[in-house]
């Protein structure tokens, strides 16, 4: 090496360094507001439509969240999701409308305007009903408005101008059509059954209305004197236990269950003869405290039939007084209790089923607000049943049970899961009234006329028809017909089919009213002496032009008479005021919706929703075309998971571990959060939190940077300078393959919903193919050649292909960067990187090797780079260009492998070794050359491009 005093010249104004004004810094939560802000202002999500006209469609159908406060992080995902894959599919050349939508009728509503007024002291029930409706209309708007502000703030295109609402007169006159579209098939009848009731909120409950929490209940041990029976050894004064964690249905006992093939053993404990299932005896014997007892006889369960036993509190006389009969039910099994179970008809769908097929009916001694009736002897005014006071060990029934010597044991420590309104936490109870269900089971060709009579002792409750006629049609069931859409739906993820297919085979007849006021009303006229609802089509077309006229609030300011016309007498009928289950509402969306939009039998290509909805939206509005339609209303259903806080627990205020979406957004800005819903794996439950988030953001910002760089290496780049890809050097033909191997692999991820993969496949590219690969490589090139060198020229031609196909490519997830990416590049007053399409990238040679030998050349890489590692370490070297290596192979030149392991020269030998090399360092490209005199002299390329000899 020679030595020089000379000083050296700084040759840094020779080189092309990159120049972009693109900052490194996004700023996005002030930047985005302003994207969004050009977005309206040019008529983005309009101008899309128009472009896209006539082109394939793909519909996603939005799932309509409740109008009813702020956006929480579950909203955020799901909302996200469903806007990744709406862009990917219009980035595809579909025509992919997005139809936001809200449901704003039922109990989350009318709840919260409901506090408002207990707030007050007031009772909501003393408001007029028009007034009411008035007003939760009006808290259903404002949330309406805040919730699209929200949602938009997130980056979620679609017709926000016009998007539809549950509540608009055209959604309730639709929906109460297809309502009477059930009835008309005769799918719906009136019948009393036990369903999931509210006392709190006074109304039946869904299935999708109820989540199961642990409670501790009083558990108690009760002895029904057996006074007949076949069985002599039984017949007399033995004592049948049962065991219930219901102590405050005991009172509308009306029967025993047993099981047939069951063993029994007869004991006498303390001079008491007591029937327990052998298996449990000795769990029983524990409760009651007995620390021994005798064998009396061994009783098979069938030889229970037709014994009879009379009810603890018999003394009472009247309902009380009547025996109470021993059923077999195959219900009846030794997982816990005594293997006996009392039969309260009212209060257990068991229980109503084995009675009702024994002649027994329910006694609705139980209210609305989970009170005994006032007339129902001693119990009435006492309290809710769901008041822990009212049934503890000590409350009025125990007592009672206890005076009168039936109560075995008692204690108030039973810990185990019970249903809860989702809504008001509240217990709820299985109560047993009169409700609209559409039919699960039924035989469409099969006409049924079997009536179920409720039996009350009050004069309140009539003779209603269990079922209707009805019309033959294709011989299936309801059930049937959707096992069989269920079949013919994809599925994402696959497993979730089960889930759903599951829920349905199981799945009871559909509750559909329900006791509230806020809700489109169940407008059927039932005659108040057959209990037949009126089918007349002319009547239920005048009933649909009331509604398109006037809302669903024209059901109850309605003129009846002139509804029901001339051919009947308002008298002969009684309008029905229960309102439909919710679920039906929005089970209906598709109808108002999609065939409202674009046509009669157009359905979604894809639902997407979280994995509870398939006992929610999938399921309601499977079965509500199904039965209306014969078919699913979508093609495709994606399930997601759950947002969970970082530690993996569900997220609560009580716990102080709710993550605010707003909050995110507000600090670092949507496209952080979007980058997020996108790179975990939403088909299972998914964690957010600071570190999660940090994640996601060194992802975002390597993303970032690799645009900066791109925008920064293409300053000046115009078609002049493009360079033929047959022309090109093999590097460059080898990322374009793996340009081409990307491109495939990303549209396979979102044609399967997989974005997460997607992601991954983007941000792996750009950090490991391009600047840890690609750009470290060639920076050399971009730096140092001539601007007309073809290297370079060839270089710039496949950052330009890059820009093109990653900018799009990114677009769906990160839509504000890729925006202000693009107007980096191509400012304009009315462009977007949302107009554009999937890139066409360029035709490549066929296979001529460069892949398989960059391939092994990348090897090698990885092998100089670890061999080099020692001596960086030891600052033998302070960079790779101080560095000469061996390799075994000499893949390529020795000159193109130096430039590819950025080093100073590249020899053949027996392994991969690393020393220190004795060339000098070029001035400029700093590179160690042989043709380099002295450290700080020009090699011969680089005094050629700044013009010295």
């Amino acid at each position: 090496m020679t030595e020089t005093t000379e000083p050296q010249r700084d040759w840094r104004d020779t080189v092309f360094l990159p120049k972009t004004d693109f900052p490194m810094k996004a700023g996005l939560a002030a930047k985005e507001p302003a994207i969004l802000e050009r977005w309206a202002k040019i008529g983005l999500y309009d101008r899309l439509r128009a472009e896209r006209d006539g082109r394939e469609r793909f519909i996603l159908h939005d799932g309509p969240p409740y109008a009813n406060g702020d956006i929480h992080m579950g909203h955020a995902m799901n909302k996200v999701l469903k806007d990744i894959i709406v862009r990917s599919q219009s980035l595809m050349g579909k025509d992919a409308p997005y139809v936001p939508g809200w449901d704003c009728h039922g109990l989350p509503i009318e709840w919260k305007v409901e506090e408002a007024y207990r707030a007050k002291k007031l009772d909501k029930d003393q408001v007029p009903v028009a007034q009411f409706r008035a007003e939760c209309r009006a808290y259903a708007d404002r949330w309406v408005d805040v919730q699209r502000d929200q949602f938009q703030r997130l980056g979620i295109m679609g017709d926000w101008a016009d998007p539809y609402l549950t509540m608009t007169y055209a959604a309730e006159a639709t929906i109460v059509g297809e309502l009477l579209k059930f009835a008309e098939s005769g799918q719906l009848y009136r019948g009393a059954k036990p369903v999931m009731w509210s006392p709190v909120e006074k109304t039946a409950l869904a299935d999708a209305e109820v989540e199961y929490e642990d409670v501790v209940s009083t558990q108690i041990d009760v002895g029904f004197e057996i006074v007949d029976a076949p069985e002599a050894r039984i017949a007399e004064g033995a004592l049948a236990v049962i065991w219930t964690t219901t102590p405050w249905t005991i009172p509308v006992n009306q029967a025993l269950a047993y099981g047939e093939a069951l063993d029994y053993l007869l004991i006498e404990v303390a001079g008491r003869r007591m029937l327990v299932a052998e298996p449990l005896l000795p769990g029983f014997l524990k409760r009651i405290g007995a620390d021994a007892h005798e064998f009396v006889a061994f009783i098979k369960g069938a030889a229970l039939e037709g014994a009879t036993a009379r009810h603890p509190m018999h003394a009472l006389g009247g309902f009380f007084a009547t025996p109470r009969p021993l059923l077999a039910g195959d219900f009846v099994t030794t997982d816990a209790g005594t293997g006996l179970v009392h039969m309260a008809p009212d209060h257990g769908e068991d229980d109503f089923a084995l009675c009702k097929a024994n002649g027994i009916d329910p006694v609705f001694a139980v209210d609305g607000a989970g009170m005994y009736r006032a007339d129902w002897g001693w119990l009435g005014g006492q309290g809710s049943v769901i008041n822990k006071k009212f049934v503890a060990a000590d409350g009025p029934i125990c007592t009672d049970l206890r005076e009168s010597g039936g109560l075995l044991a008692a204690s108030d420590d039973f810990k185990h899961s019970y249903p809860h309104s989702w809504r008001s936490k509240a217990k709820v109870i299985f109560r047993c009234t009169p409700q609209w269900f559409i039919p699960i089971d039924r035989k469409q060709d099969v006409a049924k006329d079997d009536d179920s009579l409720l039996n009350s002792l009050t004069s309140f409750l009539t003779a209603v028809k269990d079922d209707a006629p009805v019309s033959a049609d294709n011989g299936a069931s309801l059930r049937e017909v959707a096992l069989d859409a269920i079949e013919r739906t994809r599925w994402v993820p696959a497993r979730s089919q089960n889930r759903i297919r599951a829920m349905v085979e199981g799945r009871p007849d559909w509750v559909i009213s329900r006791q509230r006021a806020w809700g489109v009303p169940i407008a059927l006229y039932v005659h108040r002496q057959t209990g037949q609802y009126l089918n007349d089509p002319a009547v239920n077309a005048r009933i649909i032009a009331a509604f398109e006229a006037g809302g669903a609030d024209a059901w109850f300011t309605a003129d009846h008479q002139t509804l029901l016309g001339e051919s009947y007498v308002l008298a002969d009928y009684e309008p029905q005021s229960d309102i439909l289950d919710v679920w039906f509402d929005s089970g209906s969306t598709h109808a108002f919706v999609i065939e409202a939009r674009y046509g009669a039998g157009v359905r979604a290509n894809l639902y997407v929703e979280g994995s509870d909805q398939h006992r929610g939206w999938f399921q309601s509005s499977l079965l509500e075309s199904c039965g209306t339609r014969g078919r699913a209303p979508y093609d495709a259903v994606l399930t997601h998971g759950f947002a969970l806080d970082g530690q993996g627990r569900k997220m609560s205020k009580s716990l102080g571990n709710v993550v605010d979406p707003l909050k995110i957004i507000g600090e670092s800005g949507a496209d952080i959060l979007r980058m997020w819903a996108a790179s975990v794996d939403y088909f299972e439950d998914v964690k957010i939190g600071k570190e999660v988030l940090s994640t996601a953001s060194d992802a975002y910002r390597k993303l970032r940077n690799t645009f900066r760089y791109l925008l920064g290496a293409l300053e000046g780049y115009d078609e002049a300078e493009r360079m033929p890809v047959a022309e090109m050097p093999e590097l460059e033909r080898y990322v374009l393959t793996l340009l081409g191997r990307l491109d495939r692999e990303l549209r396979e991820a979102a044609e399967a919903f997989e974005f997460n993969r997607y992601v991954r496949l983007l941000t792996d590219f750009a950090n490991e193919d391009l600047s840890a690969f690609f750009f470290d490589i060639r920076k050399d090139s971009l730096y140092c050649d001539a601007a007309t060198d073809p290297k370079r020229r060839a270089y710039r031609t496949v950052l330009d292909m890059l820009f093109h196909a990653l900018v799009r490519y990114a677009a769906p997830v990160l839509c504000f960067t890729a925006e202000e990416v693009w107007q980096a590049r191509y400012p304009s007053e009315d462009g977007s990187v949302h107009l554009l399409e999937w890139p066409e990238l360029a035709e490549l040679p066929g296979d001529d090797g460069v892949a398989t030998a960059w391939s092994d050349v990348r090897r090698l890489r990885t092998q100089v780079t670890e061999a080099i590692e020692p001596l960086r370490r030891d600052k033998v070297v302070r960079s790779s260009l101080e560095a000469e290596v061996t390799v075994p192979d000499l893949l390529l030149t020795p000159e193109a492998l130096a430039e590819a392991f950025i080093v100073a020269d590249v020899r053949e030998g027996d392994a991969v070794t690393a020393t220190r090399t004795a060339y000098a360092k070029c001035g400029r490209c700093w590179r160690h050359l042989p043709d380099v005199s002295a450290d700080g002299a020009l090699c011969g390329r680089c005094e050629a491009v700044v013009g010295h000899a």
